[in-house]
């Protein structure tokens, strides 16, 4: 589950910041009607109401229950269970769209009977439960970023293109790339022991060997972008790897999700002109690969990238705030803005040991068919990563914000 300090030394910071996580929630669903919150774009992006309701039945199945208390309605463990097998039978995850019932209200009004019992059984909790609740603490954070791309997904599929919110406008001007030399040999990967919290992929930490190679100084732009869309990058082959060249020719792919030929690209504020020097946002591994391929590099390896970021700090960069709409600025660090995938599989680490008990199901069963990504987005509440975090999705996914750093050998 995590490698942390004694739970019961937490106390009130604990509980501190379990209002603000699940306050957040609450205030990101605030513009959201309550067909808006019910929509399913396609099957990988659930309803943002769905989040609202699964992230509750989180704290009340694995929190609340042990510590007795009764659910608030017993129906909904099969209507929000998300993929834990041993919490038994769950709504197909492709029908979650069809769950109009209940009412965004009712699962508010959920969240409030699931948050009162909380608060009460707080002070009574031991070691373990308290370890479950900062789990659920940061669970619900990484559903948070995906409430917003899934509700972005959702309303750039309505032909109106209706905003979510306003713009949030950050300052920067495009840095100038460079090649940072970052040394090889050995180096030491993975959650240090003395981490607060680390998700149990994250872990053992152990030792990698770096080879000699050179890392960039920033993300991969718009600009650059546009320039690999000019010389043809979606129209030559040898560009590409075959299962994605496949994937790019079965799904018309001819630039990043949510872009047009106009120079614009739809946001969680609406379509906007998109800015050049900002990072490139909501491409796939597939695209990314291309792309490096094309600019005679590569992609970096999981352990190059964490190397060259330990010594960032991971609550820097464009990251989420507060319920307002985010567009990915131009970055200059290694966290926030865009997501960056890296030529790494998401693979057990040697010695990796899942939790114990039905939450050890939480990440170590999808390990097979996902790539690597590093960092944070602007979507990424502020505080949720670090370093050793390991974000995953599969090879074709682009609905979040993911871009691309490039690397090469030397």
């Amino acid at each position: 589950m995590a490698t942390r300090s004694d739970p019961r030394e937490l106390g009130a910071p604990l509980a501190q910041r379990l209002a603000a996580t699940r306050a957040l929630t609450l205030a990101l669903a605030q513009p959201l009607s309550d067909a808006d919150a019910a929509i399913q774009p396609f099957p990988d992006a659930s309803p943002a109401k769905w989040h609202l309701a699964h992230t509750t039945w989180f704290f009340e199945t694995f929190v609340l229950r042990d510590a007795g208390v009764a659910p608030y309605d017993d129906r909904f463990a099969y209507l929000f269970n998300s993929y834990y097998e041993g919490e038994g039978d769950r709504h197909a995850r492709d029908r979650r769209g069809m769950l109009s019932r209940p009412s965004l209200d009712e699962v508010r009004a959920w969240r409030a009977h699931v948050d009162e019992g909380l608060d009460r059984a707080l002070p009574s909790l031991g070691p373990g439960a308290l370890a479950l609740v900062e789990l659920g603490i940061h669970h619900e954070e990484q559903h948070q970023e995906l409430f917003l791309t899934d509700i972005l997904a959702t309303l750039a599929a309505n032909p109106l293109e209706p905003a979510y919110g306003e713009a949030t406008h950050y300052p920067g001007t495009a840095a100038p790339l460079e090649w940072i030399n970052n040394p090889d040999g050995l180096t030491m990967i993975g959650a240090d022991p003395a981490t607060p919290f680390a998700f149990d992929c994250e872990r053992p930490r152990h030792r990698a060997l770096l080879h000699p190679h050179q890392l960039a100084s920033c993300p991969v732009s718009n600009a650059d972008w546009d320039a690999f869309i000019a010389d043809g990058g979606y129209t030559t082959p040898t560009l590409w790897l075959s299962e994605g060249w496949d994937w790019a020719r079965r799904e018309a792919v001819t630039a990043p999700l949510y872009w047009r030929e106009d120079g614009t690209y739809f946001t969680l504020a609406g379509r906007v002109a998109r800015a050049s020097a900002a990072p490139v946002a909501h491409i796939s591994f597939y695209e990314a690969e291309a792309f490096a391929r094309w600019a005679g590099a590569r992609l970096p390896r999981e352990e190059e990238w964490e190397h060259a970021a330990a010594s960032d700090d991971p609550a820097s960069g464009q990251q989420l705030d507060h319920a307002a709409a985010v567009i990915p600025a131009t970055k200059t660090g290694w966290f926030g803005a865009v997501w960056e995938w890296t030529g790494s599989a998401y693979l057990p680490y040697p010695g990796f040991v899942p939790e114990e008990g039905t939450v050890g199901e939480y990440n170590g069963k999808f390990m097979s068919g996902q790539m690597v990504l590093k960092g944070a987005s602007c979507a990424t509440p502020r505080g949720h990563v670090r370093a050793s975090y390991r974000n995953f999705f599969p090879p074709s996914a682009r609905w979040q914000f993911s871009g691309v750093r490039l690397a090469r050998d030397c």
